[in-house]
């Protein structure tokens, strides 16, 4: 005899979206069909336990957790970071409130996809009167994804139940639009797949409408599985989430927020805050303006800051695009008073277009390498990258003999320096204190701070990459990994180990009068500044750049005298004002000449290169 209740179990994962989303469209067309499949929906969203830390989820103080700690596998940092955290569970919780807009809801787990279906599974079959459909999820292309599909898939069918996993289609060029079917045919060069899909303004598909109905959920829904517990409100979860994870990232002596300085990413998740966003640089002109603003490092609107919910699937690139192209032909009132409107695309809203592709190609490298994402020897397999960067960095005190053949390198205490910001060259310990301090730095820092720390140190650019995992609000598994790669010289940039950033000129080229590193590291606010705050010569504020250039009278009127990050930087080097291309060689305690490159694409002055594509770094 037949159940009268049959259920359709929808496991989100990153597509934690109501609106262009394949599946709730497919599920409401259904709804409004007289014959359906399936009576009753239930979405799932489960915080996977080897990527987000789930032990404040216990029920009780005295049960511990099944599963072992989300750590990193070379750094071992918690994976999510408090911030990231924070960022996701508003995401989650924003769509749950969608969805009862729309009769449905939203359940919350945590554990393994595995167990988490299983005990669903194993739960409806309790219930007489009810029997599951299917599951339905959407594919991802990260390795530990692709396992939890397998498993997912196994288990379900293997309960002779239907399993459908679908192609989210929150990309900018649809899959079903790309110029091959088999990942191998991928260029490992950016602008050779570039020019397949363009014209890009013409590329994206139509974006899916968002459903006004779907089926509601089950009157019964089987429990989370012990030892944990769930709580019902986004304050409750977030506090979960934080609780075992340590204000200061697992290290001692953490930079603490600045006086007079506002993140330049105080967004919270969710689509509702992600669509706003859109809009506000839209109406505000930043859209258009974007070509020319985005190598910014202070303020909210030199770049767009999108990558945050484009990495959730909160919002789709597709929908970015729309909203760009109705405002670039003047189709709505949305930015009416704002440059640009109806004038057609601009630079600015080209540029856009650029970023977004960007990302698609860094998930299709994914799809192509695999594994090797995360590997040391990166895309490229080098064959000396056991020799280029130290290994197993928090395995021993000391670890391999330095560049210059000697042993006195303590790449642990390099490493610990290197997160808390206290490197000594100004733009990498801005970059790094304002990371763990907001969850987000800007794409001109991120790619000095990859090649500071993969070629001017030479560690192991996954410590880096791991790090950025934990810290970064727009975490996503390819741009992060791909792009980390890309500048270490392991992954698909032409110009490999070539390509190498001069940090200090690239401060100087961006940040000239230092304002951006002075925010962000307090203790150098005054440096070459009288005492009322007026400004020196350009050589009086090179101590801003790097520490160890202040005069010794300096040093002790900012009370800096013996500071060890001042007076011992980790690397020093070389830039003075009139020479031209003059940085450091790579290697720790390098000076003179040497490379001086990786000044990116309109960089001013020197001989600096192209940033080639590492300059999109996949966030917007």
């Amino acid at each position: 005899m037949p159940k009268s209740s049959r259920v359709l179990i929808y496991l989100l994962r990153r597509d934690l979206r109501l609106a262009d989303n394949p599946i709730f469209h497919e599920i409401g067309k259904l709804n409004s069909q007289s014959q359906k499949p399936f009576t009753h929906l239930l979405p799932v969203y489960v915080f996977p336990a080897a990527q987000v830390e789930v032990s404040g989820f216990l029920a009780s103080d005295d049960q511990r957790s099944p599963y072992k700690e989300a750590r990193s596998e070379v750094g071992h940092f918690f994976r999510c970071g408090r911030l990231r955290a924070k960022f996701l569970a508003e995401s989650v919780w924003d769509l749950k409130d969608d969805l009862s807009k729309t009769g449905s809801g939203l359940e919350i787990r945590v554990g393994t996809m595995q167990d988490v279906v299983k005990s669903l599974l194993d739960g409806f079959k309790q219930q007489d009167d009810v029997e599951v459909h299917g599951l339905w999820m959407t594919s991802e292309e990260g390795w530990e994804e692709k396992i939890e599909e397998k498993e997912v898939k196994d288990l379900v069918r293997d309960d002779g139940k239907e399993f459908k996993l679908w192609t989210d289609e929150k990309y900018f060029v649809d899959d079903r639009d790309l110029p091959f079917q088999d990942p191998a045919d991928l260029s490992d060069v950016f602008t050779q797949f570039r020019k397949t899909v363009e014209p890009l303004r013409e590329a994206p598909r139509k974006q899916l409408p968002k459903p006004d109905c779907l089926p509601p959920l089950p009157d019964h829904i089987p429990p989370q599985h012990g030892p944990f517990s769930i709580p019902n409100s986004l304050d409750a979860t977030i506090s979960a989430l934080h609780k075992p994870l340590p204000a200061d990232g697992g290290f001692s002596d953490m930079p603490s927020m600045p006086k007079d300085v506002q993140s330049a990413h105080p967004f919270n998740g969710g689509s509702s805050a992600g669509i706003q966003r859109v809009k506000h640089l839209l109406e505000s002109g930043a859209m258009t303006t974007y070509k020319d603003t985005r190598n910014g490092l202070l303020g909210l609107d030199f770049s767009t800051k999108l990558a945050a919910w484009l990495s959730l699937g909160v919002i789709t690139s597709r929908q970015v695009h729309w909203m760009m192209l109705d405002f670039e032909d003047g189709k709505t009132d949305l930015g009416k008073d704002a440059p640009g409107y109806g004038k057609g695309e601009s630079k600015g809203t080209a540029g856009v277009r650029f970023e977004l592709l960007w990302r698609d190609y860094m998930r299709l490298c994914t799809r192509k390498f695999g594994t090797r994402l995360f590997y040391l020897d990166g895309y490229r397999h080098m064959d000396d990258a056991w020799e280029k960067f130290t290994s197993s960095p928090f395995s021993n005190s000391t670890n391999k003999k330095n560049k210059n053949g000697t042993n006195d390198f303590d790449t642990k205490a390099a490493i610990e320096r290197f997160v808390r910001g206290k490197t000594g060259t100004g733009l990498i310990d801005a970059s790094q204190r304002e990371l763990f301090l907001t969850g987000w730095t800007s794409n001109r820092a991120r790619q000095n701070v990859a090649s500071y720390l993969a070629k001017h140190l030479g560690i192991d650019w996954r410590i880096g990459a791991e790090w950025y995992e934990a810290n970064l609000v727009d975490y996503d598994v390819s741009s992060n990994w791909g792009n980390w790669q890309y500048v270490s010289g392991v992954g698909n940039d032409p110009r490999g180990d070539a390509r190498v950033f001069n940090p200090v000129k690239q401060a100087l080229d961006y940040d000239p009068e230092g304002e951006y590193i002075r925010a962000w590291v307090p203790e150098l606010r005054d440096v070459g500044r009288g005492a009322n705050g007026e400004k020196g010569n350009r050589e009086d504020v090179m101590g801003v750049f790097q520490a160890w250039r202040m005069p010794d009278e300096e040093k002790k009127r900012l009370g800096l005298t013996g500071v060890e990050w001042v007076e011992k930087p980790l690397v020093r080097i070389n830039f003075w004002m009139n020479r031209r291309g003059g940085g450091a060689p790579r290697g720790r305690g390098g000076g003179g000449k040497g490379r001086g490159r990786g000044g990116g694409r309109g960089g001013r002055g020197g001989k600096e290169g192209r940033t080639g594509n590492m300059e999109k770094a996949g966030m917007m």
